[in-house]
């Protein structure tokens, strides 16, 4: 099955919930929605499954217009970030309970749980009720409750997470196997970017019911083609400034001159954004072309194996990731280095104006 939306667009009265989205997915294929929350992947893959109609646009599968179809009339399954199962069934019975309202046979029925049992290591708690299982447990029983529907199209919204951390990266490393084994379209809405580039396949970003990019989710990664996309695919959130280029020299919002090379070097004078991502800025000098920043520190966030360092530069809020524990007093004064080898600029519409031959080629 192949899943195209043409200028698919949702207007709830004043409200535009989906605008002017197209995109192609391909039999087979994963493809990851990735936003923040309202950004539109709920209201996205509702329009997918049939559940809504859009305001204008079409919806197309293998060529045929389906946009007024009822979701009943699609081959479709969806998982909801609230995994829902039955209580009073056990694992059996709930993965087989849409095999059953199909009407089909005891040993088609066996086989498919069975199978979907197997792909999902489920096997072992088939005789249990769902109370008497972990939480990744029963998000698995509803994952394999669709699958076993074999249906062409299959909307996971966020599954993971209402798990806790080490139930979501046991999923998560799990499930691009599960979708491997399955022939069907995958659509799996995720607000974290760390998740989009675990999973892999394709990732569209959303901004505002926008799909501000699509492609091979390490390329959009990469690659962002806009400031947006940036943003929404930067975790923590991507550091901007503002540096203006005149000749061979570039001026920094956060004060000093800087040369202009590599990507600064690819772009006609002007005003620019220039982003970079936490892990990108260090407190410690690599002996590189660096631009440095003076900056104070504001907070410390130390996880363990990695620390997140806020830092205050004029009016600029900045964040820096660095390995190990890095305990740093607020308000004390450092110098963060920028690595030249991985910035983006993105010019006054805010599109990629050129970005460093180390980041395109990462």
């Amino acid at each position: 099955m192949t899943l195209v939306l043409e200028g698919v667009s949702k207007k709830v009265g004043a409200s535009v919930h989906i605008d002017d989205v197209s995109l192609t997915l391909a039999r087979g294929s994963l493809n990851v929605l990735l936003g923040s929350t309202l950004s539109g992947k709920t209201s996205l893959m509702r329009l997918m499954a049939g559940l809504d109609v859009p305001s204008s646009g079409r919806v197309l599968v293998d060529g045929t217009d389906v946009t007024g179809w009822p979701v009943q009339k699609r081959s479709v399954a969806m998982v909801y970030q609230q995994f829902i199962n039955y209580p009073s069934l056990n694992v059996y019975e709930n993965i087989a309970s849409p095999l059953r309202v199909a009407g089909l046979s005891a040993s088609e029925i066996e086989t498919r749980v069975r199978d979907a049992a197997k792909l999902l290591k489920l096997e072992p708690y088939l005789d249990r009720k769902p109370l008497n299982l972990s939480g990744g447990q029963q998000q698995r029983t509803a994952i394999a409750r669709a699958l076993v529907k074999r249906a062409d199209l299959v909307l996971l919204d966020e599954p993971l997470a209402n798990l806790d951390y080490k139930l979501r990266e046991e999923l998560r490393e799990e499930l691009p196997r599960v979708f491997a084994a399955s022939g069907a379209i995958f659509v799996y809405a995720t607000t974290e970017p760390s998740e989009a580039l675990l999973l892999g396949g394709s990732t569209a970003t959303l901004f505002q019911g926008r799909v501000t990019q699509f492609g091979p989710t390490p390329q959009v990664y990469r690659a962002p083609h806009n400031l947006v996309t940036a943003r929404v695919f930067s975790d923590p959130p991507l550091n901007t400034l503002t540096i203006r280029k005149s000749g061979n020299a570039a001026t920094l919002s956060t004060g000093g001159q800087v040369r202009a090379t590599d990507a600064l070097a690819m772009v006609p004078d002007g005003d620019y954004t220039l982003g970079f991502r936490a892990h990108h800025l260090n407190l410690d000098s690599q002996g590189l072309d660096e631009i440095a920043i003076p900056a104070a520190v504001s907070v410390s966030e130390i996880t363990g194996s990695e620390s997140y360092i806020h830092l205050d530069a004029g009016e600029h809020r900045f964040v820096s990731l660095m390995p190990g524990v890095r305990r740093l007093e607020p308000g004390s004064h450092v110098t963060a280095y920028l690595d030249p080898r991985h910035l983006f600029l993105f010019d006054a519409t805010g599109r990629l104006a050129a970005a460093s031959t180390a980041q395109k080629a990462a």
